[in-house]
C-alpha cells in the first residue's frame, strides 16, 4: 500500500467529492497511473479557489483507491482530464501548521512548500497516520 497527497484547490475538491474521483496535477494521466486499488490518498488544498491567491493550507478530504484504471473524462471541449475513482471518509478539515514539524515530508519547516508545488507527492505511512488522525 502507498500514501500519497494529491494538492488541490477547496472548490476543486468539492468536485472531486461529489463526483467520487481524483484529478491529479490538473488532469495528467500519470500520477493517477501511480496509484493502486487499496492505495490511501490525501488531499491538501493550499487556495481555497483555484487561480486565487486566497491561501488555505488544509488537508479537506481523505479517501482510499478504488479498482479500475484511470479514465478520460470531458469537462468542456477544450478539458478532458484523466481521474481515477476514490471512495472518500467522512472527516474534518485540518490546518497542516500544528504538525508541520512532524511530517517527515517537511523534515526543513521553512521550505515544505516546495514539496507541495508538483501537485503529487508520495508520502510515507507515518505522516498518512499523523495527518488522518487530525482528520477523522
Amino acid at each position: 500500500m502507498q500514501y500519497w497527497i494529491v494538492v488541490v484547490s477547496k472548490d476543486h475538491v468539492r468536485k472531486a467529492l461529489k463526483g467520487g474521483f481524483c484529478q491529479a496535477c490538473h488532469g495528467k494521466k500519470w500520477p493517477l497511473e501511480k496509484m493502486q486499488a487499496g492505495d490511501r490518498v490525501l488531499f491538501y488544498s493550499s487556495k481555497l479557489k483555484y487561480g486565487s491567491s486566497e491561501s488555505y493550507q488544509k488537508f479537506t478530504a481523505i479517501g482510499m483507491v478504488k479498482k479500475g484504471d484511470p479514465y478520460q473524462d470531458t469537462v468542456d471541449s477544450d478539458f478532458s482530464p484523466y481521474r481515477k475513482d476514490i471512495a472518500f471518509m467522512e472527516c474534518r478539515e485540518s490546518r497542516i501548521h500544528p504538525i508541520l514539524t512532524q511530517l517527515h515530508f517537511s523534515q526543513h519547516a521553512k521550505n515544505w512548500g516546495y514539496k507541495l508545488m508538483s501537485g503529487f507527492l508520495e508520502i510515507d505511512k507515518h505522516d498518512f497516520e499523523l495527518i488522518s488522525k487530525t482528520m477523522l
